[in-house]
C-alpha cells in the first residue's frame, strides 16, 4: 500500500528538534533561531505590483512562466555573473519554480534512471539540505553523502572521489554559500566540478539560494564557471530563489536555469506534476529580479548581524549566508541547555547530517543558528548564547 522508499526518509530536522526539547520550558522570553525564515521587511514593490496585477488571479498560469519573468531572470543572471551577451536564452534555458525546494526535489526524476544497475548515485554534501536526500531516494538513486568538515573548508571534495564513483553518479549537488556552514565555492571549484560532470556524465545541481547574502565579494556561480569554460551550459542546472535575496519566503518563487535539454525535459515533467506560479506572483518576481536596491539593503542588514555575531561570540564570520555553524562540545546537549536556560532555540548540527556506519556524525559538534531577526533582537539573543557558552566553558 505504501511506497517502501518512504521508510528510508528520516524524520525532518524540525520534528526531531521538537522531540528533543519536549518537556522543557524556557526560563526567559524565547527567540527562535532554528529555522532560516527571513524576517526582514518585505520590499514595497511587492504590494504595489500585486495590486496592479490583480486581474491575473483569474487565469491559469503557464508552467513555462511569462516571457517577462524569464527575461528578468535571464537579465539578472547576466548582470550578476558577468555573462556574455546572448549566453542565456530565456526561452529555452530558464524555468520558474514555486520555490527551489520543489524543483530540487523533482529534478532527480528527470535525470535518474532507476532501472539502471547498479543504482545511479546521487552525490551531496554532508551536512545537507534534507530535500537533496528525499529527492534522490524517491527517484530511485543511491545517496552518497560526502563529508564537508572544517578540514576541507566546509565543502565536499568531490574531485577526490575515485573515478568509478563519479562514473556511477547521475547528479552531484553543491550548495554555495553552503547551508549550514556559509562556505563559498571558488570559481576554480565550480570549473573543476563542471569539467568532471562532462567527463563522467553526471549533472551538476548548483544550489545558489544564498548567493546574495555575503560579506564582501559576490560568490562565484556555476554559470560564471560555464562562461569561463567556453560558454556551454551542458550538464549544469542552477537553482535560485527570492526567499533569501528579497526576504519573501512566502512568495515561493524561484527558478532553475541551464542546460536547455534538461530544462525541456523538466518542463515536460512539471506540466504533469507542478502548479504554475500565479500571474500576479510572476509579475512580482520579475520586478524583484529587476531591482538591486532592495537586495543590497537586505544584504547590508545581514552583514551587520554577522559582524555582531563575530564580535559577541568571538568567532570568524562566515563568508556567505545568514547561518552560524557554531562549534560546541555536543550539539544536542547544548541545544537543550540553551533553550531551557536562555530561551534560544537553535538546531543541533547532527540533525542536518547523516551518521556514518561507524557512528560518527560530521555535524555532532555544532549547532546551526539563523540570524533572521532584526538586529537588536539578534544581538540580544547572541549575548544570551555567549552567556551559555561561558557557563559551558566554551
Amino acid at each position: 500500500m505504501f511506497n517502501p522508499r518512504l521508510d528510508q526518509l528520516s524524520e525532518y530536522p524540525f520534528q526531531r528538534l521538537a522531540a528533543l526539547l519536549e518537556g522543557l520550558s524556557p526560563a526567559v522570553s524565547p527567540v527562535v533561531m532554528s529555522i532560516g525564515e527571513p524576517q526582514h521587511a518585505v520590499p514595497d514593490l511587492v504590494g504595489t505590483t500585486l495590486a496592479a496585477q490583480a486581474a491575473g488571479w483569474g487565469k491559469y498560469p503557464p508552467i513555462a512562466g511569462t516571457p517577462e519573468l524569464r527575461a528578468a531572470v535571464g537579465g539578472w543572471l547576466t548582470r550578476r555573473y558577468g555573462l556574455p551577451g546572448g549566453m542565456i536564452n530565456a526561452d529555452t534555458m530558464i524555468l520558474p519554480a514555486s520555490g527551489t525546494r520543489e524543483a530540487l526535489y523533482m529534478i532527480t526524476q528527470v535525470i535518474v534512471d532507476e532501472a539502471a544497475r547498479p543504482a545511479p548515485l546521487a552525490l551531496m554534501p554532508n551536512p545537507f539540505y534534507q530535500v537533496y536526500l528525499g529527492g534522490a531516494l524517491m527517484a530511485g538513486a543511491e545517496p552518497l553523502l560526502v563529508d564537508a568538515p572544517a578540514s576541507t573548508g566546509f565543502l565536499p571534495d568531490y574531485a577526490a572521489l575515485p573515478p568509478e564513483v563519479l562514473d556511477r553518479a547521475a547528479v552531484v549537488t553543491l550548495c554555495s554559500p553552503a547551508n549550514p556552514q556559509g562556505a563559498v565555492a571558488s570559481l576554480e571549484t565550480w570549473k573543476t566540478l563542471i569539467t568532471l560532470a562532462r567527463r563522467h556524465g553526471f549533472v551538476v545541481l548548483a544550489d545558489e539560494c544564498y548567493s546574495e547574502i555575503y560579506a564582501h565579494t559576490p560568490p562565484p556561480g556555476a554559470l560564471e564557471a560555464c562562461a569561463a569554460l567556453g560558454g556551454s551550459v551542458d550538464n549544469v542546472l542552477v537553482f535560485n530563489s527570492l526567499s533569501k535575496r528579497s526576504s519573501v519566503p512566502g512568495l515561493r518563487s524561484g527558478f532553475v536555469a541551464g542546460d536547455p535539454a534538461l530544462i525541456d525535459r523538466f518542463r515536460r515533467l512539471r506540466a504533469y506534476a507542478a502548479a504554475g506560479m500565479p500571474f500576479p506572483l510572476q509579475a512580482v518576481s520579475a520586478a524583484l529580479w529587476s531591482d538591486e536596491a532592495h537586495a543590497a539593503e537586505n544584504r547590508r542588514l545581514y552583514q551587520d548581524k554577522v559582524s555582531d555575531a563575530a564580535r559577541i561570540l568571538g568567532i570568524d564570520a562566515p563568508p556567505g549566508g545568514f547561518f552560524l555553524w557554531l562549534p560546541v562540545p555536543d550539539g544536542e546537549a547544548f541545544t537543550r541547555r540553551l533553550w531551557a536556560e536562555e530561551g534560544i532555540k537553535v538546531l543541533p548540527g547532527a540533525y542536518l547530517a547523516r551518521t556514518a556506519a561507524d557512528g560518527t556524525n560530521v555535524g555532532a559538534g555544532y549547532v546551526r543558528i539563523a540570524l533572521v531577526h532584526d538586529r537588536d533582537t539578534t544581538a540580544g539573543a547572541l549575548e544570551r548564547i555567549a552567556a551559555c557558552r561561558h557557563r559551558e566553558g566554551i
